[in-house]
């Protein structure tokens, strides 16, 4: 994007927080175009390296001070009218970047709550969300000791990692100290202190699991979607695969489960813009797990339309300008994805059976984003997927065959040449 080119005088400027890696950067600068937005793009670089791949706006996001510096220097000469991060990866400086322009968003304190499991569990149960029960411990622990102390089934947690990474399920004191090893060894391979990284230990939750994707409105919930996890998740690993909406539980369920997410989100203080929530469901009624504030990630927005077309994409950005948002309502027909899980670790070497899962009535799409030749590392270690399978029909238990079936027809190959993680 070039920054320094002149804009309309009733043009808004959007600054766009992300990784190299995200799968988000498309649909967020398609949604910009369609609504006239100039945007700037902030990439997750350090300054020598986005200076040498010509990079307009790169900061380095473990230096969130210096970024922020770096954001406000180039808003005085380009007013910026949102600051926004597609992914987690750069929430916090977002709400930092904001408070320093005296933009409308989150407070750095709630954007901190959002991406930090132990002070988010804290404020939740503080404020009266339904969660499970929860203690923190130290990597430096003795996980026999700690054996001792939880109860079972129990499920090991890392505070900071996104997308079910390093969250194990243990049922027995060996199983714990199990999992503690393989957590241990993925943190510390992720370079975090074995002195002062904390982990937590929650009560496991039985129930069924569903996603909210919500607006947030000073403070006021607005839900946009809520969809049916229907694969079982109770571990040892919890790899996300298939999302439907609308969903197929009762609407009191429903309304019990948005008054949920909405006690949840006053906790911890957030007030603006998109809400990811992820609950279990069972006879006691709705559980937070987690909520983040940003939208759901990878490609599965892209099953989301709402009135006249829009996407969730324009949605976010509309919001972030401020504009008034109306017409919020999805459309009609089901709509469903899949992740395509990661059977096994390996380089990937063939992939077979698309343009036959294509041809599957019902399915839009299937979107390979493994390359060839290149690692697969599955969960609890790995942070990515196989790719995605799309599909809309009228009913939710329709569009849930259609992409089994299609899934049902791909095959890939997968070479088992490297280990997960070298011990530590």
């Amino acid at each position: 994007m070039d920054m320094d080119r002149t804009i309309a005088s009733d043009q808004k400027r959007v600054l766009l927080l992300m990784s190299p890696a995200t799968y988000r950067a498309g649909a967020f600068l398609s949604a910009a175009k369609k609504l006239n937005l100039a945007v700037v793009v902030g990439i997750d670089l350090p300054e020598t390296l986005s200076e040498y791949w010509h990079v307009p706006l790169g900061l380095d996001f473990a230096n969130p001070q210096a970024s922020v510096r770096t954001v406000v220097e180039y808003a005085h000469e380009h007013p910026l009218h949102a600051v926004l991060s597609v992914d987690d990866s750069a929430s916090e400086l977002a709400a930092h970047a904001n408070a320093a322009l005296g933009l409308a968003q989150n407070s750095p304190r709630a954007a901190e709550a959002a991406r930090d499991k132990l002070l988010m569990r804290a404020l939740m149960s503080q404020g009266g969300a339904p969660c499970p029960v929860f203690r923190p411990f130290y990597l430096r622990d003795d996980p026999a000791e700690i054996a001792r102390q939880v109860n079972y089934p129990c499920v090991l947690k890392p505070t900071r990692l996104s997308g079910s990474r390093g969250v194990i399920r243990a049922d027995t004191p060996a199983e714990f100290v199990a999992a503690f090893q393989r957590l241990k060894r993925l943190l510390l391979h992720e370079g975090h202190s074995e002195h002062e990284t904390v982990f937590l230990v929650e009560d496991f939750i039985p129930g069924f699991e569903v996603a909210l994707e919500g607006l947030l409105t000073h403070g006021q919930l607005k839900v946009l979607a809520l969809f049916d996890k229907p694969d079982p998740l109770d571990g040892p690993f919890f790899e996300e695969t298939m999302y439907v909406t609308p969903s197929r539980l009762p609407a009191e369920t429903q309304a019990a489960i948005a008054h949920c997410v909405s006690v949840a989100a006053r906790s911890l203080g957030l007030q603006e813009g998109p809400v990811h929530a992820e609950l279990r469901v069972n006879e006691q009624g709705p559980w937070m797990l987690e909520i983040a504030g940003r939208s759901i990630g990878g490609l599965c927005s892209t099953v989301l339309e709402f009135g006249a077309g829009m996407c969730l994409e324009e949605l976010i950005l509309r919001h972030a300008v401020g504009e008034e948002i109306t017409g919020v309502e999805r459309e009609n027909s089901a709509a469903g994805v899949m992740m395509i899980p990661i059977p096994s670790a390996g380089i990937l070497k063939a992939v077979r059976g698309v343009e036959e899962a294509k041809r599957v009535p019902l399915v839009t799409g299937i979107e390979i984003s493994a390359k060839l030749n290149y690692p697969l590392v599955p969960l609890p270690e790995g942070a990515s997927y196989l790719g995605f399978i799309f599909a809309r029909g009228e009913t939710p238990a329709a569009v849930e065959a259609a992409i089994r079936q299609a899934h049902s027809l791909l095959h890939f190959e997968i070479r088992r040449e490297i280990p997960v993680l070298r011990p530590v």
